[in-house]
């Protein structure tokens, strides 16, 4: 990793290690695994400057891809289209596992350094459940670094 201190972030249900960073690579992309709670996931999004695609490594999820919803397991693959209005939850009864690709990366790796919890390098396991989100902080956090967050979403544009 690239000058942080750990490479592994709590939010919102969701543990993620950074495999990646977008320095890591030349600002090409970020690569990150993800590790969600049954039930948990993000709230819909969309970033006009970060390209993002899934793969399923574990478990079962629902993504929301522009006004369409996509049903996901261990092996498929979902794109979004650059800007779209997204978001995934994990539908199954254990945590599930998933492989994000965002490039060039940048708005991700502020995101979540600025957002998530910080958490011991390498963590494997999710901690124990957080409290209400201080969503006014994640939303400035997002604005700061190219996410735009719905909370109701509207179909895209």
């Amino acid at each position: 990793m690239t000058g942080t201190e750990t490479d592994t972030y709590h939010l919102l249900g969701n543990l993620l290690r950074f495999h990646a960073r977008s320095p890591d690579t030349g600002g090409a992309y970020c690569l990150v695994e993800t590790l969600t709670a049954p039930g948990a996931g993000t709230p819909p999004n969309r970033h006009p400057s970060d390209d993002e695609a899934f793969y399923v490594l574990e478990g079962a999820f629902e993504f929301l891809v522009g006004d369409e919803t996509v049903t996901a397991a261990a092996g498929d693959f979902v794109k979004v289209p650059n800007g779209a209005v997204h978001a995934f939850k994990n539908v199954g009864e254990a945590p599930g596992r998933l492989l994000i690709i965002n490039a060039p990366g940048r708005a991700h790796d502020g995101f979540f350094r600025e957002a998530g919890d910080p958490m011991p390098a390498g963590t494997r396991e999710l901690p124990a459940p957080e409290g209400e989100p201080d969503i006014p902080r994640l939303l400035e956090i997002g604005r700061r670094n190219g996410l735009e967050f719905l909370l109701a979403h509207e179909p895209a544009r």
